[in-house]
């Protein structure tokens, strides 16, 4: 109900300043594609109805288990019933490194079960103070994915790599990335 309100004002303030004044083309099409977003956010709401996040699952067994605590990390239960899923991990020349079954999904290092900053305003001035990962460190993970196998065990990868929750198989790449082939 409040997103009809807001839209429907935001519509009227727009009519009105098309009113009195002329519109240029790039400012009238960041316009329209915000009247199209408000639309499609409105017709296609966030759920509110996940009631368990397996990314949140991740985040929580990674953080024991980095943290030294395998165990608990390996005994932690899921509330739901996890989905299996397949990878290929490859070189930067297509080479394969590894095939793994992933126990629940794949999750980027770079997710987070907190905020990494919080910002303060006072007055004119903007303040961002860091916040410490739950190890009580601070700073950016490197850019890749992590994932548990149905055995336990952890594993991280920075590289190019195929996921799909259909088993599959890749004997010889026909794609190298990165460079030529020497076939």
């Amino acid at each position: 109900m409040k997103k009809t309100i807001f839209i429907a004002i935001a519509a009227l303030v727009f009519v009105i300043c098309l009113a009195g004044c002329e519109v240029s083309g790039s400012a009238q099409d960041r316009i329209n594609t915000q009247i199209a977003a408000n639309t499609l956010q409105e017709n296609q709401p966030t759920p509110t109805d996940i009631e368990y996040s397996l990314e949140r699952y991740n985040l929580i067994r990674r953080a024991y288990w980095v943290n030294g605590q395998r165990e608990r990390a390996n005994s932690l239960v899921c509330e739901i019933e996890k989905p299996l899923g397949y990878i290929v991990l490859f070189t930067e020349s297509g080479g394969v490194v590894g095939r793994f079954v992933v126990d629940g999904k794949v999750s980027s290092l770079n997710s987070y079960l907190t905020p990494d900053s919080e910002a303060y305003t006072t007055g004119a001035t903007r303040t961002i103070y860091w916040v410490a990962d739950i190890d009580g460190s601070y700073g950016e993970n490197d850019q890749g994915i992590f994932f548990f196998t149905p055995d336990g065990k952890y594993i991280e990868w920075t590289g190019t790599y195929l996921y799909s929750d259909i088993p599959f198989e890749v004997d010889t790449p026909t794609i190298v990335v990165g460079g030529e082939s020497n076939a």
